[in-house]
């Protein structure tokens, strides 16, 4: 399910901003990028991800801002400057120059002057970025229940279409299997003409025939399919991959309906119009699953 949040934190050692970004996918698939003072929060921040989220491809940005801005103090290399103050003495010395140290001079070596960035204490910064990450991870709860309940509301309204369109072949195949009865008779009359055959046996054949080419069971699974699905985007719980096998159980009867509705004139083709209907619906719920966990 798609989502977006975004958190800040002020810290005594700056500016913390962590942002979330889920967009649809099967399993969990989880990107973080994060400045390296924060790199040993990295475990703790993906557990955390982890025991909330469940499906999607989820981008984690973290951005650390120090206070004062990139403020780096800078400051003198000691060391470096002790030991070239103790060579130019003792190059004074041995030359028997009479001079001071410029320093100058001594400012300009490089390496003379450091930038140092203030410590920053790990332990605050762990903390505030996994505070930071529970609220942003409510806030994505909150963004993905609204759109859940607009996901909800439109697969509703595909079932019930679905249960619509079952009920409108249901009426259409009782007036079509004697139809479909009658048509089988002439069309295996015309293949035995001259064949010596029980007429009461011929109507019987076309009897049987037309049974198996009747949709009535496949209509029951449909509309069963159909309460199914509606009743389960209602219920609490992890819900997608439910929903995945229903919808593939919804399409196989779909196609052995329209398998099985040729050949029988006009009430067969609007058999036929329905059934790529329902096909269009459960394609359409098919789309907004991939938002569902």
């Amino acid at each position: 399910m798609t989502g977006f949040a975004r958190v800040s934190r002020s810290t005594p050692q700056g500016e913390l901003t962590l942002s979330i970004k889920s967009v649809n996918h099967k399993g969990l698939d989880l990107h973080l990028h994060m400045p390296v003072e924060l790199d040993s929060a990295e475990p703790a921040l993906r557990s955390a991800l982890r025991k909330r989220l469940t499906r999607g491809h989820v981008q984690v940005m973290v951005h650390f801002k120090r206070a004062g801005g990139n403020s780096s103090s800078i400051v003198i290399n000691e060391p470096m400057l002790r030991a070239w103050l103790d060579s130019f003495r003792a190059a004074a010395s041995q030359f028997g120059l009479d001079t001071q140290p410029d320093l100058n001079q001594a400012l300009r070596i490089p390496g003379m002057l450091e930038s140092r960035a203030p410590e920053a204490s790990t332990e605050d910064l762990d903390a505030a970025l996994l505070d930071a990450a529970a609220e942003a991870l409510a806030e994505l709860d909150a963004f993905r229940i609204r759109e859940g309940a607009a996901i909800e509301v439109e697969i509703r309204q595909r079932t019930e279409s679905i249960a619509d369109i079952v009920r409108r072949m249901e009426a259409i195949r009782s007036r079509a299997l004697p139809h479909f009865q009658h048509r089988l008779r002439d069309r295996l009359a015309d293949l035995l003409a001259g064949a010596s055959l029980d007429p009461a046996r011929l109507a019987q054949e076309a009897a049987v025939l037309a049974e198996k080419s009747d949709i009535s069971e496949e209509l029951v699974r449909l509309r069963t399919h159909a309460t199914q699905t509606e009743a389960l985007i209602a219920a609490e719980g992890e819900t997608g991959k439910k929903l995945d096998f229903l919808l593939q159980e919804m399409n196989r009867e779909a196609n052995t309906i329209l398998s099985k509705t040729g050949g029988i004139g006009e009430l067969g083709l609007a058999l036929t119009d329905l059934g790529l209907a329902a096909k269009a619906e459960i394609d359409r719920i098919r789309e907004q699953s991939l938002n569902i966990e």
